[in-house]
């Protein structure tokens, strides 16, 4: 959890085998449910729904691999099962997942240029 720098859309460009379109829909489709699932976690987490936040955080892990994310990936594991646990080393959690939504939030951005970039294209 060093630095913001958590981002390689290789896998994507590598699975979408020269299709811009595929790239525009699997970001369209990150962006449209990241920021819904980061807001899913963050009140379950406000208020003691460990099964919820831990729900969202198993929803929302794979997604951050996809798109390069590793390390957030990682760190939204840890805040999974330490939810599903029960929520019972909740500094770690909140350090975590401000973390993570930190990176991706950062990462949406970039994100949204590189759909607008690509869209271009078509």
């Amino acid at each position: 959890m060093s630095d913001n720098q958590d981002f390689d859309l290789s896998f994507l460009y590598e699975i979408a085998d020269g299709s811009n379109e595929f790239i525009v829909d699997s970001i369209d489709l990150f962006l449209q449910q990241t920021p819904e699932l980061l807001t899913t976690i963050t009140n379950a987490i406000a208020a003691g729904d460990w099964a919820t936040a831990g729900g969202a955080s198993h929803k929302l892990k794979p997604n951050l691999g996809f798109f390069g994310m590793g390390d957030c990936q990682a760190a939204m594991q840890d805040v999974e099962l330490a939810c599903k646990a029960g929520g019972q080393d909740i500094n770690m959690i909140n350090t975590k997942f401000a973390w993570i939504k930190s990176v991706v939030s950062n990462n949406l951005v970039k994100l949204a240029k590189i759909k607008a970039d690509t869209e271009a294209l078509l």
